[in-house]
């Protein structure tokens, strides 16, 4: 950028290094150390009084540090500035007024010449293979992150407990270190990222294919969200397309996003057609088009933050977890207890468990962080396996079934089965079954997946929010139709995927404009049932209409077209299913 060309310069003796970190000082005229004609110079600088300002400071100026008392010096620019420690000094300072305390000018020297030799970044640069870029789409990724320092620090952070572990796994398969930064193109590192296309985890596994490679998915655990156990599937899986592809990276890339099937119809149209079959060639869909010169964009921006004006956290290079074998299911609030750690950094850790507690079927393993491991493993070893979850004893009563006791006691009827040896489904009112418990409330386990999209669904929004109570046969698609939404944001609200399966019973929230719910623009949302409104299924016979039916019923026809998006047309057909909501005391005996 323009603002690097012409750099002022200065000495950063003490003075000058108070300058930087006391809001009372300001820099005094200084010499120029450098090696060129020595010329006397002076210039103001305004008191630089937060980290802002430290930054735009550090940005703008060529300083020269002196080493030692002989008056060594070292000369860093702005350009190199992510050669040096001070990037992370900077970022470590509070945005508030900085004070003296927080860094002394010995400091600030000593992170000045420090060259940080276990930075996990470093290693990760010394490991980039894949082909430089600079097709247009490479450019203009690469223009939007070297513009969102902000952006880059939050992936960072979330990184940062995961990523030595991909690295390492990285170099064990000695594959290029730029599929070590994929996750930041998939997820952005957020451990619980669950996408519209139902991919979820940082590495962004849909269902089958997570399956495919060994990810086991069910009420307890999904193995998509599993650190390193996707870590493993989604490298095993890209050694897979890399091989389908002949050692072409950047089509293995563009099939992990859009499958192998797209790219091998893509080259195979391209061939036809006497055309290039390299990844910039293809004709793939949009997003695939963005995929692969998204993670070229990053992989230029570690390689050389500084050329494109960005900070990076220094990270060590050094394991941050160990995994933990339990050897049987334990409540996740104990867990954390016997590790000394809040219950929401053990969820970080551990995203793949969906519940309240490991899964009673394994994998019986945490990931602790290592300066908590040892304490834990000495906690666990001292709890007996029957006191790690909590049980209770329940009476049967008359008409209940496993699924009712399920459900109150917020478990499946296979872990019931299993505990009390129940084979099949039958139950004796007057018996007691034992049920594991959650040691603390629901609200406790803030990161589990039901607290999750409670939590996503309490979430404000603009406009007058709305329940609707699922009915059996009823889909997201025909809900968002009565509701005049789109199906993408009535799943968003409810912490779903356009694609997953409704269950009767089940509670969706919608947001609907308070201007159109005012002025009557809304179709009526399903009523509430009660002993008054029921809800019926009615067959279409031969020669009804909605007209028809809505005298027959007492109900609009406005009502009946919102509760049945799909029998909107001009003409109803026979066997054609509704569904109505009528009030039984407003009824001829007709019917």
């Amino acid at each position: 950028m323009a603002r690097h060309q012409n750099f002022r310069r200065f000495h950063l003796n003490a003075g000058i290094a108070s300058a930087l970190l006391l809001s009372a000082c300001t820099v005094v005229p200084t010499q120029s150390l450098s090696t060129s004609n020595t010329q006397q110079t002076s210039a103001a600088i305004t008191p630089l009084n937060t980290k802002a300002e430290l930054v735009a400071f550090w940005e703008t100026t060529e300083i020269t540090v002196p080493l030692d008392p002989e008056h060594t010096t070292l000369s860093i620019t702005a350009n190199e500035r992510d050669n040096s420690a001070l990037a992370n000094a900077i970022i470590a300072l509070p945005d508030t007024p900085m004070a003296a305390e927080k860094i002394t000018t010995h400091d600030l020297n000593q992170q000045l010449t420090a060259h940080h030799p276990d930075d996990l970044w470093q290693r990760i640069r010394d490991g980039f293979s894949l082909p430089h870029s600079e097709h247009a789409r490479t450019v203009s990724e690469r223009r939007w992150y070297a513009r969102h320092q902000e952006y880059i620090d939050r992936t960072s952070a979330r990184a940062q407990p995961y990523l030595h572990f991909i690295v390492e796994e990285a170099a064990r398969r000695n594959i290029p270190m730029e599929l070590a930064l994929l996750p930041i193109v998939e997820s952005a590192f957020q451990p619980f990222a669950y996408s519209h296309g139902r991919a979820s985890g940082i590495w962004q596994f849909i269902p089958g294919t997570g399956r495919m490679y060994g990810l086991k998915q069910n009420w307890w655990y999904d193995g998509r969200r599993d650190i390193t156990a996707s870590t493993h599937a989604a490298f095993d899986y890209l050694e897979s397309l890399n091989k389908r592809f002949k050692g072409d990276w950047l089509l293995a890339l563009a099939a992990y996003n859009s499958g192998g099937g797209t790219v091998s119809k893509a080259i195979r149209k391209n061939r036809r057609l006497g055309k290039p079959t390299d990844f910039w060639s293809l004709k793939l869909p949009r997003e695939t088009r963005a995929y692969v010169p998204k993670l070229l964009a990053i992989r230029d921006i570690v390689a050389n933050p500084g050329k494109h004006n960005i900070i990076m956290t220094t990270l060590a290079d050094e394991p941050y977890f160990e995994k933990v074998a339990t050897g049987s299911q334990i409540d996740l609030a104990k867990a954390a207890e016997l590790a000394e750690m809040p219950l929401k950094q053990l969820y970080r850790l551990n995203p793949a468990f969906n519940r309240w507690a490991t899964d009673p079927d394994g994998p019986h393993h945490l990931l602790i962080p290592l300066d908590k491991s040892t304490k834990f493993k000495l906690n666990l070893a001292a709890l007996p396996k029957e006191k790690r979850v909590k049980w209770t004893r329940h009476r049967i009563r008359n008409g209940e079934t496993l699924g009712h006791i399920a459900k109150r006691y917020k478990t499946t009827v296979a872990v019931i089965q299993d505990v009390n040896k129940v084979k099949g489904h039958i139950i004796r009112a007057g018996k007691n079954l034992i049920i594991p418990v959650a040691a603390k409330s629901p609200a406790s386990y803030s990161l589990s997946a039901t607290q999750r999209a409670q939590s996503i669904k309490n979430r404000p929004k603009k406009g007058i929010k709305l329940t609707h109570k699922v009915q059996r046969g009823d889909t997201l698609w025909d809900i968002s139709r009565a509701h005049h939404v789109e199906v993408r944001q009535l799943a968003r609200w409810n912490a779903m995927a356009p694609r997953d399966t409704l269950r009767p019973g089940q509670k969706l929230i919608i947001w609907k404009s308070s201007t159109k719910v005012a002025k009557g623009k809304v179709l009526d949302i399903t009523p509430a049932l009660n002993e008054v409104t029921q809800r019926i299924r009615y067959t279409v016979r031969r020669g009804d209409s909605l007209s028809r039916i809505s005298q027959r019923f007492n109900v609009s026809i406005r009502k009946l077209k919102s509760w049945n998006p799909k029998a909107r047309g001009k003409y109803l057909q026979p066997g054609q299913r509704l569904t109505l909501f009528v009030d039984i005391t407003n009824q001829s005996d007709s019917i």
